[in-house]
């Protein structure tokens, strides 16, 4: 433990489990589900509804090797290249040999994907794949089908289930290994307040932090709350400085910000184009794939138009598409294209580059485990290494469902156990206040965006500095205040922390890898930073970033892994959140 933990009452009431699964997406639900099966008494936390998480936002769909012709090892050939050099190999062959049995378990399960003329699943195709590997539910409506199937059979087991509930932070016995966490629940019902669920396994499976920027394809709830509890529990983080930007979201008009319309891949994968506004198409001959070019290539391509022309969007032309396929095959585009006053089925569409997906997160191994233990992560919050420097696209889906399997299975075997809670953080942090979150998210889409260099990343992390030190500390004095504990504050003081982190990798990383674009640096440079930054909080409030050698990614060093001492350093940070 750092001795960190945030501002909050004590908990007032307390209930007792085996594992407590924190996140209701695809990732959380499917780890729940399986530890319940094998007789774990199973907690699940989620910040809104048990419906609400991140998977029922996915549009394209869930990528195994399940046609004709199709194989694992080429699925594996792809997610590599689209990870730029820093996918860990085992992790990746992990994902794509067991994703295709996953899949089957998620049929089985009660998730019903779109078919074909006979009966077997309906496969497309999306950026970076080079074969039609994709399955789909609801034409474009995935993962609203897998979340209604898994919240379904939650309901049917009787899980426990606690609803808008925030996670605050780690609890630990004598020894260090985890003892449950403490959460608030807002609203009344058979939890109210801070209380806490002591258990000696805790998943973090809490989702995305695309919340960090101010437009981004993640529903509000995604604020870095996992990856903030991990930081603050000693945990090891990595490759937080690799944020996927969706090329096509739609575009909403200058200035907007929250949560934007995405415009799923698949329209691309079925045959729309990027033009610009004289219709012509710029990604023939930046890439064999064109507009299927893995998304880092597509983002950059359509930022470097829009520089070009001066403009602050581009257009996606699917008008060849006719009515007919636009109801059928995308009907939730469709409607949210409509909703805001643009027929795709007779113009183009706006579309601009907005956050999307986090390919770092908490470090695990192969089993889930970080480097607390009784601690796991997957889905978005964790850093298994299959993604490396840039997500293959509809990767996320497998991803969750089949490092949830092998979490569940390593609970099942090693039965964690751990005494009795001990307060190892007696000093609160501070909190920020609520209406910050628009600053820090204002100051990070201007400096580590799509575009960053040396200027703009130092320029961030002086902001976010300054905003630290002008919002902690009483004007001529050095005692630090505090906001009101609550919901607004605590996801504020959690950005602020995972923001500093991603800022301070992105400024050691001096090169362009997958969607860690620098425009000071714009080669890859496999010779120095062909491996991973990994990030720790100390006990003094200090960030730590270390370089990994990418054939050590496990969350315990493995012969040969060495801290880089052109990639340590150390970040003082004196009232750290």
């Amino acid at each position: 433990m750092t001795g960190i933990r945030l501002t909050a009452p004590a908990p007032g009431w307390a209930i007792d489990a085996d594992v407590v699964v924190v996140g209701s997406g695809v990732a959380g639900l499917t780890t729940a589900l399986r530890c319940a099966a094998a007789g774990l008494a199973t907690v699940v936390v989620t910040k809104a509804r048990l419906d609400d998480g991140s998977t029922r936002w996915a549009q394209g769909g869930i990528a195994a090797a399940l046609g004709e012709g199709d194989t694992p090892e080429q699925h594996l050939d792809d997610t590599l290249v689209a990870g730029a050099g820093l996918c860990d190999e085992a992790a990746v062959r992990t994902l794509v040999t067991e994703g295709p049995d996953a899949v089957r378990r998620l049929i089985g399960t009660g998730a019903h994907f779109d078919t074909a003329d006979d009966g077997s699943i309906a496969l497309t195709r999306e950026g970076g794949h080079h074969r039609r590997r994709i399955a789909h539910a609801g034409g474009d409506a995935t993962g609203a089908e897998i979340s209604r199937a898994l919240v379904e059979a939650v309901r049917e087991a009787a899980l426990h289930t606690i609803e808008n509930a925030l996670v605050l932070d780690l609890l630990t016995d004598a020894e260090g290994r985890t003892a449950g966490v403490t959460l608030h629940v807002m609203g009344e019902g058979q939890h109210d307040g801070v209380g806490a669920v002591n258990a000696p396994a805790v998943v973090l499976a809490t989702g995305g932090m695309g919340q960090v920027f101010s437009a981004t394809t993640n529903p509000a709830v995604s604020t870095a709350d996992g990856v903030a509890l991990a930081l603050r529990a000693g945990a090891e983080v990595s490759d937080l400085e690799f944020v996927q930007f969706h090329p096509t979201v739609l575009f909403l008009g200058a200035g907007s910000e929250g949560q934007q319309p995405l415009v799923s891949e698949a329209v691309r994968g079925e045959g729309a184009h990027l033009v610009d506004a004289h219709g012509t198409r710029f990604m023939l001959g930046q890439h064999e794939l064109a507009e299927l070019a893995p998304r880092d290539i597509v983002a950059k391509g359509i930022t470097r138009q829009m520089q070009l022309h001066g403009t602050d969007h581009m257009y996606l032309d699917a008008r060849h598409f006719g009515a007919e396929m636009w109801e059928r095959r995308f009907p939730t585009v469709l409607a949210a294209c409509r909703a805001h006053g643009i027929d795709p089925v007779t113009e183009p569409i706006p579309v601009a580059p907005a956050a999307h997906h986090a390919s770092g997160g908490v470090r695990t191994d192969l089993r889930g485990r970080t480097t607390v233990p009784g601690l796991y992560a997957c889905g978005e919050a964790a850093c298994t290494g299959v993604h490396g420097a840039n997500r293959l696209a509809s990767n996320s889906l497998l991803e969750g469902l089949v490092f949830a399997e092998r979490i569940a299975a390593d609970i099942v075997t090693e039965r964690p156990r751990a005494g009795e809670a001990v307060d190892r953080a007696p000093v609160a942090s501070p909190l920020l206040a609520p209406e910050t979150r628009t600053t820090i998210q204002r100051i990070m889409t201007r400096g580590a965006g799509v575009l960053r260099s040396a200027r703009s990343l130092t320029t961030a992390a002086d902001e976010l500095e300054d905003l630290h030190r002008s919002a902690y500390l009483k004007a001529g004095g050095d005692e630090p205040k505090t906001a009101e504990p609550g919901v607004e504050a605590w996801e504020a003081t959690n950005l602020l922390l995972v923001s500093r982190v991603l800022v301070a990798a992105a400024r050691q990383r001096e090169e362009t890898r997958g969607c860690h674009w620098r425009e000071d640096r714009p080669e890859r440079d496999d010779e120095h930073w062909r491996r991973h930054l990994v990030v720790r909080l100390t006990s003094d409030r200090s960030l730590v970033l270390r370089g990994t050698d990418t054939e050590a990614f496990g969350p315990v060093d493995a012969p040969g892994a060495a801290d880089c001492a052109a990639t340590s350093t150390t970040h003082p940070t004196p009232e750290e959140p």
